[in-house]
C-alpha cells in the first residue's frame, strides 16, 4: 500500500520532461547553440557573454571548478587558443532532455541534460572523435533573458566506437 501514492504520481512525473516540439525545448536548442556552436566551436565570445551569468558555477569532473572568469580564461586558452587545431563539440542525437522549473505556475528556469561527443580538428585533416561526456545545465530567466548559472560536466571518457 505504500507504493500506491507513488504509482499514482507516475503519470504526472512523466509529463515533466519537455517534448522536442515544445517552446521550452526549442529555447534550449537555441541556447545550447549559442554556448556550444557559437562559443565553443566558433570561439564567439560575444555569444557566450550573452548567455553566461556572471555568477556562473562550472563543475567539471576532470578540470575542476571554475567561475565565470575562469571559464572564459580556460575557453580562450584550451578551446580557442591551440595553434595546432581546434576542439569541437557535437550533441549526441536523441540525448537532450529539458525540464522546466516553475514557481507558482510561473516559469523561472530550465534544466538541460544530455550527452555530447568531442572532436579535434587539425588544419587540413578530418576531425577525429576524442571523447564523450554528459552535462547538466541550469538556466534561469533573469530580467527577461536566459542565463546559464550552473554547469555540471561529468562522466568524461576517451573516445570508443560510436554506437549505431
Amino acid at each position: 500500500m505504500k507504493l500506491l501514492p507513488l504509482l499514482l504520481l507516475l503519470p504526472f512525473l512523466s509529463l515533466a520532461q519537455e517534448k522536442p516540439g515544445s517552446e521550452n525545448y526549442q529555447t534550449i536548442l537555441r541556447l545550447d547553440s549559442l554556448v556550444f556552436e557559437e562559443g565553443f566551436n566558433k570561439c564567439n565570445y560575444k555569444a557566450l557573454e550573452q548567455v553566461l551569468d556572471t555568477g556562473l558555477v562550472f563543475l567539471h569532473d576532470v578540470a575542476g571548478a571554475q567561475d565565470y572568469k575562469g571559464f572564459f580564461e580556460a575557453t580562450k586558452k584550451n578551446i580557442c587558443g591551440n595553434p595546432n587545431g581546434k576542439p569541437l563539440r557535437k550533441r549526441v542525437d536523441g540525448s537532450l532532455e529539458v525540464y522546466p522549473l516553475y514557481n507558482n505556475n510561473v516559469l523561472y528556469g530550465l534544466i538541460q541534460s544530455g550527452q555530447h561527443d568531442f572532436y579535434f580538428k587539425e588544419p587540413g585533416k578530418p576531425e577525429v572523435r576524442t571523447g564523450t561526456a554528459k552535462y547538466i545545465h541550469t538556466w534561469l530567466l533573469k530580467e527577461g533573458k536566459w542565463k546559464l548559472v550552473n554547469v555540471l560536466s561529468i562522466d568524461h571518457k576517451a573516445a570508443g566506437p560510436i554506437a549505431d
